[in-house]
């Protein structure tokens, strides 16, 4: 996923936790705009971290993750998400018409 992507939400299960620290969270079959892609992080069992791919999305705004040094913006795990098949541009789907047994005007 690039910035400036839309993708649409295909996850908006959220724990009691989660709910309570963020101010936004994105809907099911709703379509968003990324604004950032981050590497992020989880807390696994002990205190043990793994990474993850993160997203700040220009519909939505949070606060600011209380566990992250840099007071990064809480964002969400990219799994969430999967990219919007945009329509091509309409110019590049116009095909080219081949006239076969053409009609042509009878010579008078």
């Amino acid at each position: 996923m690039v910035k400036g992507q839309k993708v649409i939400c295909v996850n908006d299960v959220f724990s009691p936790t989660v709910r309570a620290l963020y101010k936004q969270l994105p809907v099911k079959d709703t379509i968003y705009t990324v604004r950032e892609v981050f590497l992020g992080r989880e807390k696994i069992v002990k205190g043990g971290d793994s990474a993850t791919v993160g997203l700040l999305l220009e519909e939505l705004v949070n606060p600011k993750d209380p566990f992250h040094q840099g007071e990064q913006e809480l964002g969400f795990s990219s799994e969430r998400f999967a990219p919007l098949n945009e329509l091509p541009d309409e110019k590049a789907e116009v095909e080219e018409v081949v006239a076969v047994g053409g009609w042509a005007p009878v010579p008078g």
